[in-house]
């Protein structure tokens, strides 16, 4: 990092850690500021009416007049009164008033807006991603200046507590292993001349930069079933086919993850319905409205308002179609095409992207099946995988299971149609396990294929496999440190403090647009669509349905908002997903397409955003106008004509 550069990361660090304690110190003399830390536990005035702490009703000792209760050390999060504050107590002996420190809220947001931040301006991810993780350690720690020992506890939280717990989670263990598997598989391919092969298989269709885009587009539309598959086999695969028409590596990083979550989040047999179903079903519970229905039925009816991902798809094709980018993405396109230069060189630095030696050893032949077997082979068993633990799910859940816990049997026990059934198999799967099962078989195949034909002897295999993990350690960290970060914002509450600022305005008509931007912020802060409905989805619904009843409106009216709502918290948070740098996906589909994070972002964030400012107004006039399935459809039409007319305006050729 230049020195200049340096100088100014120091100076955001030395105001941040300089004003902290000021805005510690801050309050606006509402009694929940005032709380004490003795002895008996953390004392309440005795006008505390209805306490939450970390979610939890708190039952509450009266002593002295005022109310009491015993608390374990750490952060909490306090509501009373229909106020939030959150406080840090000191893990230390004793009981003190020094051992009670509150945090502003608002400060909970600045550990993924400086990572977020210095991401964008350095272009340098990890630092930016340790930051963060860093500034979140230290606000989580309490704000305490023990001398310089408190910035360094907070250095070492980093790696103890927010690193180790990243890395502790056995989800984030299975994305890994999935991830350097993938890279292994494909190193192999591509040494054993097989992704050559289907390069050469594929200039048969791909003969020009048009027609590799479309079928670029096309495999992500197709491989609907999860999103971290699709990223990874997709851009594996199209990296060397779009290299051959000098498309950018920019252009190929945001097909593939504009592709991979839009598809994966509305498809109705997808690794997301099972967290979806989960959270609308839990939500849903004690909503008149939703009474008589079930969470894949809320979900179907939903749909008709997924204005973003359903635009999102159309408005790639219309891009690629028509030939035309805007922004950034004009010029890293017109660099490719005009230089050759696919992926644009860091200024001042070594490139540090893929170094390893994947080309085809020597003599080779090159021979499609022998990648093609490996990805239908990845393809094939993450949907084995995905049905075997989905069955042995639902036969351990049946009320009255049969005999046999075969897949037959299971499935004849399961009430309802063909889709019913299927789509709760899909939710109730394992997918860490399907992807982890698909990973390790592609990469047997591809052993299998390579040391048989004579390509390459064990030894030279191994190599290419211990090659495809190296290419993969670079976003593996950044991963980590997304995950760490994530860690953070759940600790500090991020989430609370942006459901709470936009919290008061509560017009029935207004809540789709307001909920829209929520989302969309809690999952760009957080780089997580999933942690966002988990988050949202159980305030959103409950708190529609009472604002429409409040506002005297009928069951079925209220249904059909609900319904939006839902679609709303699901696309918003695809979209925020899409606009940040900590997002995993976003990470991932940089890595697959060996492009630079910071410029996957910095191009896709305008395509994002124009289709997102679409869908956000899309939204609000199905409210307004009733919903229902035609006048969504004809509002799908309107929102395509619209981003129709944004490619040709602002769109400048690029052949």
């Amino acid at each position: 990092m230049p020195s200049h550069k340096l100088i100014l990361v120091a100076l955001i660090f030395g105001f941040f850690f300089a004003f902290s304690p000021l805005a510690a110190q801050a309050d606006n003399g509402d009694w929940l500021y005032e709380l004490e830390y003795t002895a008996d536990g953390l004392t309440f005035p005795a006008a505390a009416e209805g306490v939450e702490i970390n979610g939890e009703t708190i039952e509450l000792t009266v002593t002295g007049g005022k109310k009491v209760v015993v608390i374990e050390p750490g952060l909490k999060l306090i509501k009373a009164n229909g106020r939030t504050a959150l406080y840090h107590i000191k893990d230390a002996a004793g009981a003190t008033p020094n051992h009670l420190r509150r945090i502003p809220l608002w400060l909970s947001i600045l550990p993924p807006l400086i990572a977020i931040g210095l991401a964008l301006i350095f272009k340098e991810v990890l630092i930016s991603l340790f930051a963060g993780v860093w500034v979140g350690a230290f606000l989580a720690g309490g704000l305490r200046f023990e001398g310089f020992l408190g910035i360094i506890k907070s250095l070492l939280a980093t790696a103890d507590h927010y690193i180790l717990d990243a890395l502790n989670d056995g989800g984030h263990l299975s994305v890994i292993l999935f991830s350097l598997l993938i890279g292994g598989m494909v190193a192999i391919i591509s040494r054993n001349g097989g992704m050559a092969g289907v390069v050469q298989r594929m200039t048969k269709y791909a003969t020009t930069p048009k027609s590799a885009q479309v079928i670029t587009w096309v495999l992500g539309v197709a491989i609907f079933f999860d999103d971290y598959a699709n990223t990874l086999i997709v851009g594996n695969t199209m990296r060397s086919v779009t290299d051959r028409f000098k498309i950018s590596r920019e252009k190929l990083a945001y097909i593939v993850d504009s592709t991979a979550a839009p598809v994966a989040s509305i498809a109705f047999i997808t690794t997301w319905i099972g967290a979806e179903l989960g959270y609308i079903g839990d939500a849903a519970e004690g909503t008149a409205a939703l009474a008589e229905l079930t969470p894949y039925a809320i979900f179907l009816e939903s749909l008709k308002y997924s204005f973003y991902p359903i635009l999102t798809l159309a408005f790639i094709l219309m891009l690629v179609l028509m030939q035309r980018d805007y922004g950034p993405m004009l010029k890293a396109e017109k660099r490719a095409r005009e230089t050759g230069l696919v992926k644009a060189a860091d200024e001042g630095a070594d490139e540090v992207g893929e170094t390893e030696d994947l080309t085809p050893v020597k003599g080779a032949p090159l021979r499609a099946r022998n990648a093609v077997i490996p990805v239908v082979t990845v393809i094939i068993m993450t949907i084995v995988g995905l049905l075997d633990t989905g069955l042995a799910s639902v036969y351990d859940g049946l009320a009255n299971p049969p005999g046999s816990d075969g897949w037959g049997a299971t499935w004849a026990a399961m009430d309802g149609g063909f889709f019913t059934k299927l789509g709760e198999v899909i939710g109730s799967a394992d997918s860490y396990v399907a992807l982890l099962w698909a990973s390790i078989s592609g990469v047997v195949m591809a052993v299998i294929l390579s040391v048989s034909q004579g390509i390459m002897n064990m030894e030279q295999t191994m190599g290419s496999l211990t090659s495809g993990f190296k290419a993969m350690f670079s976003a593996i960290m950044i991963l980590t440190l997304a995950w760490a970060l994530a860690i953070t914002t759940e600790e500090l509450h991020t989430a609370t403090f942006l459901v709470d600022l936009l919290g008061d305005s509560l017009n029935p008509y207004f809540l789709p647009p307001i909920i829209f931007i929520l989302s969309a912020l809690i999952s760009f802060s957080t780089g997580s669509s999933w942690s966002t409905m988990a988050i949202l989805y159980p305030i959103a619904i409950p708190l529609t349905a009472a604002v429409a009843a409040g506002a005297g409106w009928d069951l079925d009216a209220t249904q059909g908002l609900l319904y939006n709502v839902i679609s709303i918290v699901l696309a918003a948070s695809v979209l925020g997903d899409h606009c940040s740098p900590i997002s995993d996906t976003t990470i991932l589909s940089s890595l697959a397409s060996d492009c630079n994070h910071i410029d996957h972002v910095s191009t896709q964030l305008p395509y994002a955003l124009t289709v997102g400012v679409v869908a956000l107004v899309l939204g609000f006039l199905a409210s307004v106008l009733g919903g229902g399935w035609v006048l969504c459809m004809l509002l799908m039409l309107v929102g395509m004509a619209v981003l129709y007319g944004v490619v040709r305006w602002r769109g400048r050729v690029v052949l």
